[in-house]
């Protein structure tokens, strides 16, 4: 594991010991090994005695308090389980991410990552507490994510001049069709190798790859390229996302 990147996880383990976690996983590019330090985030999941009451919820956040001079913390996300709450898809979790506690789910896509390939950081794997994912309700999920927040979101102009709706936007795109298609769950580094052939424009996968791959003093593209990608990701992905869902759905 990269250096500063084992130094951060290193101190949110010894902060959680005294809140007892009986686990501690990894998942997304940390545990599918597509992970770039500085790049990629930090997908967490911890497993903690509950009800997680006030005290509990006080601790958590001043442990990520304490982390903000770490130079990957912006990038740590953890959500926090308890072993009575954790067989809940639909169920909202304490979540720190973005600089900000709130809550939100584990959602089908993140459960059965953990089961496929999540790390375990500590304590037991994610089998012994999580139960399994069937197809159907992965399925389902995945065309329901495509249809109801990303094809709604291509019909905002504004978000597809932002390098991160982009590069989420092709990737979750393609992930999806992978999941879909085959039934498995794949790396962002597959889904950028998968966007050529479900017809993505060329230059849309080259903007992709010298962002996350190359090197970062690479010379930017022109400065029409941000107002000019974004009608060829909006043009792209809207048929491209009725056409998965008229499919699949």
């Amino acid at each position: 594991m990269p250096r500063r990147t084992d130094a951060l996880l290193g101190r949110l383990l010894a902060g959680l010991a005294a809140l007892d976690p009986a686990a501690v996983w990894a998942h997304g590019s940390l545990a599918g090994g597509d992970y770039q330090e500085g790049r990629s985030d930090l997908d967490l999941v911890a497993v903690l005695p509950g009800p997680l009451g006030p005290r509990t919820v006080w601790a958590v956040a001043r442990l990520h308090a304490r982390l903000r001079g770490e130079p990957l913390a912006p990038l740590l996300h953890c959500t926090y389980l308890t072993p009575a709450g954790a067989a809940g898809p639909e169920r909202r979790h304490l979540t720190w991410a973005h600089g900000e506690l709130f809550r939100r789910p584990v959602t089908p896509v993140t459960r059965r990552e953990l089961h496929d390939f999540g790390r375990v950081l500590h304590g037991e794997p994610p089998r012994a507490l999580l139960p399994p994912v069937p197809d159907g309700e992965l399925r389902a999920f995945v065309v329901r994510d495509q249809r109801d927040f990303w094809r709604p979101h291509v019909d905002r102009p504004a978000l597809w001049r932002q390098d991160v709706w982009v590069d989420l936007g092709l990737l979750t795109l393609a992930r999806a069709t992978a999941t879909l298609r085959d039934g498995r769950l794949i790396s962002k580094r597959e889904a950028l190798d998968l966007l050529p052939g479900l017809g993505a424009p060329a230059e849309l996968v080259e903007d992709i790859a010298r962002r996350r791959y190359d090197d970062r003093s690479a010379t930017p593209p022109d400065p029409g390229w941000t107002d000019r990608r974004a009608v060829l990701v909006r043009d792209y992905l809207a048929p491209a996302i009725d056409g998965l869902v008229a499919r699949c759905g």
